[in-house]
């Protein structure tokens, strides 16, 4: 995609300049050594030893950093061996495997000063290389320390030792594409979509024509262009934004099929003077724009390109492109001839005729003057005559078949048609009246509807319709949803003429065409919603009815109980009877002797989550003081207490409880009462003394 191939072409931009930077950070350069002669005429080693047979030389070439005393030691900006160059005495000159000058190449931006050794070896054999560190081979040692600025003139030197003598030159220039005091600036030329420039002597960068920005990367536009409505790729050009035309781009463009109409903004279409409609395709001046109407005729608008002429004397046609021949009327009488003149016209008469339109004869009825069988009479006492034509004929001699037509010119286009004997117009369509001469107004019947406004044409008519209504006759409301103006899915429902339309939006959507998404309101606008009366209702009435059912389970199971309960009562009672026969004496026969002693019983019964709990009775102590009476003892307290009836009042609000008592003797302070409680049921006996 487009972004993809900006973001590539940023990180090549940026990987560019970056080993740009790196580049001009390290330099580079040559340094060139050119050896031009060299004499040893005596042949001589630097030992002093003779060569045998020559001295065959070559050289060794050292250059490095610069020292106050130059030392041999490590080349550290290179080093070369050359080949045999020549014996003893010889001028330098390229040879096989040998090109002049000798580079030292360095990648290192130059410090403007160096240490060069020049040394000369002697070869014996044919094949190098030799043994350098053997000084019996050495000829000659050279050793220069220089400052040397970036250049490409060339500096000469000659050295002199003992025996031999070495002329040179040397100098220092940058590569290609690297510039500077130090050869540390680097300038590449390039014209591709990173950069459009050259390098000037400095290393600047020098932008092609059409170019500018900091690397030529921006492309001038044609001059004028618009800086704001265009722009360009290239140089020169000048490509519009949308909404924009002309060579500088600085025309708007109008509404698509705006035909007479202008723009201040893309889109527009403000009609010019004399045109109207939607587009701007309506003339209401078409006779100023196109002045139809001809031969100096008068011309009349009316409405929608439509107009009328008003034609001068002589001239006829809708647009008085017609000239109208006086001639065409025959105007000369007895076979004259018409000729038509500039103002008019001229008869010229034949023999026997005379007469502005020859209708004076200078024959008379003896020369029998009638044709096609006309009568002859005599007038101005036999000076002239007249005949009488018949039916058909027509001329002063009856030489004329009659035309009907030629008397009834029709206007606007209509043809003369004859009718047995009567002459009728037959018009255009549009015109009516006895010669054409009547424009039909085909909007007197008000064909235009809900208010509309009729424009007459020649033989039609045209209705401009209000706002909200379309058709040839202004009855077709405007369907303004055709054009779908509801968005996000809403519903178009057709208007009236203040509304042309509404739109129905779906949930979460407002505004007049469902443009607008709504947003919760806060807690403190929140509109409040109203009581649920329903759901209370109805939760209300389910309570009731569990209310209802559980007092119905209630009712059912106390009702079960109470079953149980006289059948569980049922037995105690039988159960007690017996037990009473033997040991219990009835309540009923009980006395009191002392009259202070009472019994009373209180019965309660408590209920603890549907589980009863039986007490007993707390007799304090009076089973040890039983325990100590005999069986006679007991037979005779009991008797005693038949026969005072100790009253016994018995508390008992309760049926389940059954209380029976046992005498005990005179001196106790305690009676001992026995009670017999259903389960779940709960007795309290308390026994005053």
């Amino acid at each position: 995609s487009r972004s993809r191939k900006r973001m590539a072409d940023r990180l090549t931009f940026t990987i560019v300049l970056s080993m740009t930077i790196y580049s001009q950070v390290l330099g580079s350069g040559v340094f060139e050594l050119d050896l031009q002669e060299f004499l040893n005429t005596k042949s001589l080693l630097a030992n002093g030893n003779s060569c045998k047979p020559d001295c065959r030389t070559f050289f060794r070439v050292c250059l490095k950093n610069y020292q106050a005393v130059v030392s041999p030691g490590e080349c550290i900006f290179g080093s070369v061996v050359t080949p045999v160059l020549g014996s003893n005495s010889f001028n330098v000159v390229e040879g096989s495997g040998f090109s002049k000058p000798i580079q030292l190449k360095f990648d290192f931006g130059w410090p403007g000063s160096f240490s060069l050794i020049i040394e000369a070896w002697h070869a014996p054999n044919a094949h190098l290389p030799v043994d350098t560190n053997n000084t019996e081979l050495l000829i000659s040692f050279f050793a220069i320390q220089r400052k040397l600025e970036v250049g490409d003139e060339w500096s000469q030197d000659v050295q002199t030792g003992k025996q031999t003598e070495l002329r040179y030159s040397y100098r220092v220039i940058c590569n290609e594409n690297y510039y500077g005091e130090s050869c540390s600036k680097k300038c590449t030329p390039r014209d591709d979509r990173f950069g459009h420039y050259t390098c000037n002597s400095d290393g600047q960068i020098s932008c092609l024509p059409g170019w500018k920005g900091g690397y030529c990367e921006e492309p001038i536009c044609l001059e004028g262009c618009s800086e704001t409505f265009g722009n360009c790729s290239k140089p020169g050009e000048c490509v519009c934004r949308n909404g924009w035309q002309g060579t500088y781009c600085d025309e708007c463009q109008r509404h698509p099929g705006c035909k007479h109409g202008t723009c201040e903004v893309p889109w527009q279409c403000n009609c010019k003077e004399g045109w109207g409609g939607l587009f701007c395709e309506q003339d209401l001046n078409y006779c100023t724009h196109h002045k139809p109407c001809q031969n100096g005729a008068t011309c009349m608008n009316t409405g929608q390109g439509s107009y009328t002429c008003t034609c001068r004397p002589g001239f006829t046609g809708v647009n008085c492109e017609l000239e109208v021949r006086e001639c065409d009327s025959n105007p000369c009488r007895n076979g004259g001839r018409c000729l038509d003149l500039e103002n008019g016209y001229k008869c010229s008469c034949p023999g026997g005729f005379e007469g502005a339109h020859c209708e004076h004869s200078s024959l008379t009825c003896a020369d029998s003057p009638c044709f096609h069988g006309g009568k002859c009479k005599e007038k101005d006492n036999g000076r002239s005559y007249t005949c009488e034509c018949p039916q058909g004929f027509t001329g002063l001699n009856c030489e004329k078949k009659v035309d009907k037509c030629t008397t009834l010119p029709c206007a606007n286009g209509g043809l003369c048609v004859v009718n047995g004997n009567v002459r009728v117009c037959s018009c255009r369509s549009g015109f009516t009246g006895q010669r054409c001469e009547i424009n039909i107004n085909e909007c007197a019947a008000n064909p235009c509807g809900n208010g509309g406004t009729c424009i007459d044409r020649i033989n039609d008519y045209n209705c401009v319709c209000p706002a909200g209504y379309t058709g040839r006759n202004c009855n077709q409301v405007t369907d303004h949803c055709a054009s779908q103006p509801c968005s996000n899915g809403g519903s178009c429902h057709p208007g009236a003429l203040d509304k042309p339309f509404t739109c129905e939006c779906p949930p979460g959507l407002t505004g007049p065409q469902c443009e607008f998404f709504l947003l919760p309101l806060p807690d403190t606008v929140q509109p409040k919603e109203p009581f649920p009366w329903v759901a209370m209702s109805m939760g209300v009435g389910l309570v009731a009815l569990l209310v209802l059912l559980c007092m119905v389970v209630i009712v059912l199971r106390h009702i079960q109980r109470q079953r149980s309960q006289d059948e569980q009562d049922s037995e105690a009672m039988n159960n007690l009877s017996d037990f009473q026969k033997d040991n219990l004496i009835p309540a009923s026969q009980l006395k009191n002797t002392n009259k202070k002693v009472e019994l009373e019983v209180d019965c309660t019964v408590q209920k603890s989550n549907h589980k009863h709990k039986n007490y007993h009775l707390d007799y304090n102590s009076a089973k040890d003081f039983k325990d100590d009476m005999s069986q006679e003892d007991k037979s005779y307290n009991c008797d005693k207490c038949l026969e005072e009836k100790i009253p016994l009042r018995t508390y008992s609000e309760k049926p389940e409880c059954r209380i029976s008592t046992i005498c005990s003797p005179r001196d106790s302070m305690y009676q001992s009462v026995f009670v017999i409680a259903e389960e779940r049921n709960e007795c309290v006996i308390a026994t005053e003394v």
